[in-house]
């Protein structure tokens, strides 16, 4: 049992609001609005959570209450007009229906965000000085601005109150307009809403009092705000802290949701995120901090991604609510599961950060280890039973073939894996080997761990053929047998090795190395790491426009910072087009992919990231013998039905990089959505 976990079920009463236990979901922006409203999608994904025995959960991170903050981007909320009132009573019906708590986080972005969107109006702030992230010139706000934006406030709790919901949050952290007006690194004004701390805090005390005057007393009403800005010219600790304690003394707040950093720029993206480069919890002495100021209830939120760190930050009377966003992102049931002592089986979240990556490129949220989340309507959390139990062969140890597997036996099928290594895990073993990325060993391991109490027959060590696939006499047979590394098709390819050689320790180099990264993801980027580390004097090259194109906002900027700290050379616009020897050292043939300049490295090793090319020999051995002859019907999978069951014999389907190289997600997606009508 998780010492202190009783500390975690203990209620929390707000203002006459009692909330069943101490674990919340932070406001966030999944990217699930539609028509800047919070639909069935939206509600699913957060009624998974309520069913899953949450305490409170917020939604609508960044939830707009003007039209000069538009709620496109990220697919928002918008919370500018009354339309929203009857979305907000059906989300907040559902939400209730499994006994928990329900909040908006309501928030004008002021600079933080783009004007050629939604009504393309200029963006406003305190002052017109141009935030890094949103690339936005804002302009200054007038007292005719100040005044509509603060009854725009007023109005949104309204709705909010109007519509069932039980509270919401003042976005006052990341940079947002209340913040804003807060910061020195913004806020130049020369009149009463500038110069000290008091008249900087003007702006956000005129908000909060029209929301309360707007939505009564009988409503609760927090804000959520930075500890430390953590940058030179912006808040200190010291002013955060006696922000929240004025905020807090005058009775403007019920609570407090207090984090570290804010997000002007991309590192700061990447630190008030943190992903699996950071500690677990790193900025709850922040809140603790505060918490020590106030007679108000203070929430935290910041990668704590176990239950066992956040009973120990309630019990030990940091925060009186301690949030876990993601790790309900990659477990929305976790506070049942401990409930029922199955700690154990909680599924826990890793810190890849593909979740928030996707929404930063205009994707949704999806994590990287569990498809079901935001895709409840088609997708289960619990696995059901099938009405007859089935023989199922899975051949291959990595996430596609795990999943495919644990889905199998928790639907009752009598299942074995062949995995050819001694240990299961696949690719993600390779890439658990670059610095920083090792805590992705966490996902084969879960998966290791559930298919092994489900009972399947694991085979380890044991390359499987097509006579051992068929003695088993299956019913199905899923190849997730992955891939290899793409040695590429340019002259002298031959000479290269590959990203898997260095990461695995096959291959040791030593001197000076050219990287030659042809995907623009994880992979090239931890292996030049690697390689610095070990002594190399290295060049990545790229023919993206720059390095690590493809990752995301919360990774990128770790990439590039640690790369930066080892001195490797960045050569982006560039294409290996050729390698040749010459005396000990290699010849690698780069060309500009703007100019076609063609420029020579002369090396002791050349390493290449092309992706994966399937391994695909079973499949194809075993496909004239199957009963759909490997064939997946898309129409039945993109639907979420099952697969047709016509014809004798056994039915072959392909899953993971087996079928195409991509990544995690896509090999665990594969799995579900094939396996969960098997």
């Amino acid at each position: 049992m998780i010492a202190h976990a009783e500390a975690l079920f203990q209620p929390l009463t707000i203002r006459g609001l009692t909330i069943r236990n101490r674990v919340m979901s932070t406001s966030h922006a999944p990217g699930y609005g539609e028509d800047g409203k919070p639909k069935e999608r939206y509600q699913l994904y957060h009624a998974e959570k309520a069913k899953g025995g949450i305490g409170l959960t917020m939604f609508g991170g960044s939830s707009s209450v003007s039209l000069d903050s538009p709620a496109t981007p990220w697919n928002q909320i918008s919370v500018a007009d009354d339309d929203i009132i009857p979305w907000f009573r059906q989300f907040s019906d559902r939400v209730h229906a499994h006994g928990a708590k329900l909040m908006i986080q309501l928030t004008h972005m002021g600079r933080r965000t783009r004007w050629d969107t939604d009504n393309w109006l200029p963006t406003l702030s305190a002052s017109p000085r141009r935030e890094p992230a949103s690339r936005s010139i804002p302009r200054a706000m007038e007292a005719e601005d100040i005044a509509r934006v603060i009854a725009d406030f007023a109005q949104a709790a309204r709705r909010a109150k109007e519509g069932g919901l039980d509270g919401c949050e003042l976005s006052a952290a990341h940079g947002h307009l209340v913040d804003q007006f807060w910061s020195p690194s913004v806020n130049g004004r020369e009149d009463s809403y500038g110069g000290s701390l008091e008249n900087r805090m003007r702006f956000g005390f005129e908000v909060l009092e029209a929301m309360r005057q707007a939505a009564g007393d009988d409503f609760v009403i927090g804000m959520r705000m930075s500890g430390d800005e953590m940058l030179a010219e912006g808040l200190s600790h010291e002013e955060c802290v006696a922000i929240a304690a004025e905020h807090a003394r005058r009775g403007l707040v019920d609570f407090l949701n207090v984090l570290g950093g804010q997000a002007r720029d991309h590192l700061a993206h990447a630190v008030i995120l943190p992903n699996m480069s950071f500690p677990v919890a790193p900025f709850l002495h922040l809140a603790s901090a505060i918490k020590r100021e106030v007679e108000v209830p203070v929430f935290h939120a910041q990668r704590v991604t176990d239950l066992a760190t956040a009973a120990r930050a309630v019990a030990e009377g940091h925060v009186d609510m301690v949030a876990m966003t993601r790790a309900h992102i990659a477990d929305p049931h976790l506070m049942r599961k401990l409930a029922e002592g199955r700690e154990d089986d909680v599924r826990q979240c890793v810190g890849a950060g593909y979740c928030i990556d996707r929404i930063y490129v205009g994707g949704d949220a999806l994590c990287i280890q569990n498809a079901a989340t935001g895709r409840e309507a088609k997708m289960p959390h619990v696995i059901a039973r099938a009405s007859r139990s089935r023989r199922v062969v899975v051949v291959g140890g990595g996430p596609a073939g795990l999943e495919a597997a644990r889905v199998c036996a928790s639907r009752g099928h009598s299942v074995v894996l062949f995995e050819k290594d001694s240990v299961l895990g696949g690719q993600i073993n390779l890439a658990a080997r670059a610095t920083w990325r090792e805590a992705l060993s966490g996902i084969p391991r879960w998966l290791g761990q559930q298919v092994r109490k489900l009972g399947v027959d694991l085979r380890l060590g044991i390359e499987a053929n097509g006579e051992m696939v068929l003695a088993e006499r299956p019913d199905v047979v899923l190849i997730a047998t992955g891939g290899l590394p793409n040695p590429g098709l340019f002259p002298g390819a031959q000479h290269a090795v590959s990203t898997w050689e260095v990461l695995s320790g096959g291959v040791v180099p030593s001197g000076s190395v050219l990287l030659y990264d042809g995907m623009g993801q994880h992979n090239g980027a931890s292996t030049a790491e690697v390689l610095a580390r070990m002594g190399c004097l290295v060049e990545m090259a790229t023919l993206d426009r720059m390095i690590a194109e493809e990752v995301g906002t919360t990774n990128q900027p770790i990439h590039l910072r640690e790369l930066s700290r080892a001195g490797v050379v960045f050569s982006p616009n560039f294409e290996l087009v050729e390698i040749y020897p010459e005396g000990n050292r290699l010849v690698a043939v780069l060309r500009h992919t703007m100019t076609l300049a063609e420029e020579e490295r002369i090396v002791d090793r050349v390493v290449v990231e092309l992706g994966t090319l399937p391994v695909d020999g079973l499949y194809r051995a075993l496909k004239g013998s199957s009963r759909n002859r490997g064939v997946i019907d898309q129409h039945a999978l993109v639907a979420g039905r099952p697969q047709p069951e016509e014809g004798e014999g056994f039915a072959l389907y392909r899953i993971g990089d087996a079928l195409a190289g991509r990544n995690i997600h896509a090999a665990i997606y594969d799995a579900l959505r094939l396996c969960k009508d098997l």
